[in-house]
């Protein structure tokens, strides 16, 4: 499967890469297999995410999968951004090849723990 025009404008303009130093709610997670690793950090006020960065170590699909992964949850309720999927991320970049699909499963871990780490600071989620 030949890699989309939507995962390589990711791959070569990231959207939201870096630190936020003003973040809420940070979280990273390693998938054990291959090592890649995902660092999230969003804003979240009045229970919606303001703001969202992430750090990528690993493979280009890591890379473009933090990229829309931020684009898909700035602006959405914490509610919404519980419901991601990894088919939502795969879809959004046009598909990956299967034996790289671990990327957007990794994506949306980091998401959820995210979240899970601010929802423990802010009982106002």
């Amino acid at each position: 499967m030949p890699y989309s025009e939507a995962f390589k404008d990711h791959l070569t303009n990231p959207r939201n890469a870096g630190e936020l130093a003003d973040a809420n709610a940070v979280a990273e997670e390693t998938n054990p297999v291959c090592g890649d690793r995902l660092r999230l950090s969003l804003r979240v006020v009045d229970g919606s995410i303001e703001v969202a960065r992430f750090l990528a170590y690993g493979c280009p699909p890591t890379l473009a999968c933090g990229s829309v992964l931020t684009e898909m949850i700035q602006g959405k309720s914490v509610e919404e951004a519980r419901q991601l999927t990894r088919a939502d991320l795969l879809n959004a970049l046009g598909g990956l090849p299967s034996h790289k699909q671990h990327a957007a499963a990794l994506a949306v871990e980091t998401l959820r723990t995210t979240l899970e780490s601010g929802c423990s600071g802010l009982l106002s989620w």
